[in-house]
């Protein structure tokens, strides 16, 4: 191991060498090492020795000595990021070991009782655990075999991901090849975060303001595009970083062991040693869950000036012998727990309230606020959802008002600060009249929102249609949101029927729609005749009518108008329908307009029948469901398509009738009312998986 002195003169000698081309191929491995050395310098430690001028001087004499002996090239030259193809799509790829979620917690209380659960399990008074930043990025997994990185995936569905190696190889702090066999290591999976911190983001974002294109929204979701990009050389700009915080798994090269993985704790010092920017200078071992949470608390503290976003601490029980006892469920190590730091707040201006009309007439009022930046996002409407929550909140027009975004995701308006409101504040006068089509709004005494009930104004109008062909109804791509209100401008588009009468003749004339664009329009149209009873029940926007229950009424008839000769007795005696909903479908086939748009669909054929089933028997027979929260393994959707399939009944609410609730992460109100109800059993989706399985 050379001094750093030593590094420095020979970085000098190769420097002029470099300038007068007089480097030789027999200090071509001198050139390599000098070469990393300076980029771990620059890109793990952020304390360079040598100016860009120098770098590039250096690395263009190692680009043109390896072009001309080409055999002397390693998989581990700097040389070697660079990548040369573009990746039309990218594999699928297995882990060697699943990357689980992390359990989450918000308190101190929530860590205490781990740590109790800790000590119960592993029959000890005092647990070693090391704690470390939570970072705000995207997960990535990498394998190095015999010291070559050879494999670079996203973290994907947990089980398998994309693999992005040539894109890995852009990140210059993740090393190309690394000693891991002078600690008796042959194989190792690494996790990691892909961060592109802060004065990174903002530089790139006045890069493309420069060049007239949309910024970036916030760093996550920078560094997880960027992963996916088509062209390496298009990542290599974004300089990204990663910091490789756990060893996944490793075959040692020999059956002896290895000291420097025995903790968690040493495989960051390792992982550091071995030139990774592991968090090893922002971890800490405690002795006690309260220095971990007096650490967690700190760290919160200074979370603003870090040069990176991180979204809480995550602690992990040290030695790795402990873990092992521990164990895991299929969801998250039973060893490591995330800390989630408080939501991102931040005070502005409430400058205007815009009131917006929906698809069945309800104003919703939207706060627009002077921009600020909350959690790496710009934040400039947030929904007030009705006139309650504007006297609730006691909101004026100047107010300096406090805005949070719920789970670092949607924001919302906390509340007003009244003590700085001045005498230009204006209270907010909510419309009597339709915004749009000036009709006079109703308020149902049952229900907090104003609604237009002018069937016929323009705003419902449009957004009737990009319900009725958005993803979950007739799914019609091509006609999206924006293509809708330009057609709805243009006046080839008035109503839902006419999706299916659309001028493609003249639509060919527009700008942006060429004779692809303009068939594949046509074949998602024509596709969408054929669409499921079910789909096109709620694709008609019945109030109150969900995915889940369009799916009873579907299976409930043969036919659409056949709902038109249900009592509102006869609907209530349908799983999962009460007398609200019972009431809005009557209703619904009851009124001529919504007849008439059934006609007519049926007219430009849109099939209006139920298609032939067939009743399923499973080990889920009689049993009802209903999913709340985020699940981790499964989407929704595929989710309750399981409950279906193994005979189960899918409900929309918690009532009596309701057998089980799966509880996903983040349930709110569902598991609230459940939890009140002796007869409803809350379940884990680990727990759904085995009733599935069994």
């Amino acid at each position: 191991m050379l001094s750093l002195n030593e590094i420095n003169a020979l970085t000098q000698n190769l420097v002029a060498q470099s300038g007068n081309n007089t480097v030789q191929i027999d200090q071509i491995e001198d050139l390599r090492n000098v070469i990393r050395f300076h980029e771990h310098r620059y890109y793990i430690l952020n304390e360079p020795l040598l100016g860009d001028t120098e770098y590039d001087l250096l690395f263009n004499t190692l680009k043109k000595l390896e072009a001309a002996n080409p055999i002397l090239i390693t998989p581990d030259s700097p040389t070697q990021r660079v990548g040369v193809d573009l990746n039309k799509n990218f594999a699928n790829v297995h882990h060697l070991v699943p990357m689980l979620s992390l359990e989450n917690s918000y308190d101190a209380d929530d860590l205490l009782d781990w740590d109790r659960k800790n000590k119960e399990t592993l029959k000890l008074n005092r647990i070693q655990y090391c704690i470390e930043p939570k970072f705000d990025g995207a997960s990535i997994s990498l394998i190095y075999e015999n010291d070559y990185l050879v494999r670079g995936a996203t973290r994907g569905d947990g089980v398998m991901g994309d693999d992005i190696t040539n894109n890995i190889k852009q990140i210059k702090s993740i090393p190309l090849s690394a000693a891991f066999a002078k600690h008796n290591i042959q194989q190792i999976e690494i996790r990691g975060e892909v961060l592109l911190n802060k004065k990174n983001f903002y530089d790139f974002n006045k890069q493309l303001e420069a060049q007239n294109l949309p910024p970036l929204a916030n760093p996550r979701n920078a560094a997880a595009g960027s992963l996916r990009m088509k062209d390496p050389k298009e990542v290599k700009k974004r300089n990204l970083e990663a910091f490789l915080y756990h060893v996944s798994f490793f075959n040692p090269v020999t059956n002896a062991p290895v000291e420097d993985l025995s903790s968690h704790s040493n495989s960051l010092n390792l992982l550091w040693n071995l030139g990774f920017k592991s968090p090893k200078n922002e971890m800490k071992v405690c002795h006690t869950i309260e220095e971990v949470i007096d650490y967690c608390f700190a760290y919160e503290s200074k979370r603003d000036d870090l040069p990176y976003e991180i979204d809480g601490m995550v602690i992990k029980v040290d030695p790795l012998e402990h873990q092992d006892a521990l164990g895991m469920t299929t969801h998250h190590p039973r060893w490591a727990m995330a800390y989630k730091f408080k939501a991102r707040q931040a005070t502005s201006i409430l400058k205007n309230v815009e009131f917006q009309v929906g698809r069945t007439g309800s104003i919703t009022p939207v706060a627009k606020i002077d921009p600020v930046g909350i959690g790496g996002v710009t934040v400039g409407s947030i929904s007030l959802f009705n006139e309650d929550v504007i006297r609730e909140k006691d909101l004026m027009i100047g107010d300096t008002v406090l805005v949070e975004r719920a789970g670092d995701v949607i924001p919302y308006i906390v509340k007003s600060l009244p003590e700085l409101r001045n005498e230009n504040c204006q209270p907010i006068i909510f419309p009597t009249n339709c915004p749009v089509c000036n009709s006079p709004l109703v308020k149902p005494l049952d229900e907090a929102v104003w609604r237009c009930v002018n069937y016929h104004c323009s705003a419902q109008i449009v957004e009737r249609m990009i319900h009725f062909t958005s993803k979950d109804a007739m799914d019609i791509r091509g006609l999206g949101d924006s293509i809708i209100r330009k057609f709805y401008e243009l006046k080839f588009l008035t109503d839902i029927p006419g999706i299916y009468t659309l001028p493609f003749e003249q639509i060919g004339q527009l700008e942006g729609f060429g004779a692809k664009s303009v068939q594949n329009l046509k074949t998602a149209i024509e596709q969408s005749k054929t669409q499921s009873l079910n789909r096109l029940i709620f694709a008609l926007g019945i109030r109150y009518v969900g995915e889940t229950t369009a799916k009873t009424l579907a299976n409930a008839v043969s036919n659409l108008y056949d709902l038109k000769d249900w009592t509102v007795e006869r609907l209530q005696s349908l799983e999962d329908v009460g007398p609200k909903v019972a009431n809005s479908v009557f209703e619904f086939f009851q009124n001529p307009i919504n007849l008439q748009l059934i006609d007519q669909l049926q007219h430009v054929g849109v099939d209006i029948q139920q298609k032939s089933t067939v009743q399923v028997d499973g080990n889920l027979t009689g049993v009802t469901f209903l999913f709340t929260g985020t699940l981790s393994k499964l989407k929704r959707s595929d989710a309750e398509a399981l409950v279906e399939q193994h005979g189960g009944k899918l409900l929309s609410g918690v009532s009596s009738k309701l057998n089980f609730l799966v509880a996903g992460e983040d349930a709110g109100s569902k598991l609230e009312k459940a939890k009140k109800l002796s007869t409803v059993k809350i379940i884990s989706e680990d727990e759904f998986l085995s009733m599935i399985n069994r």
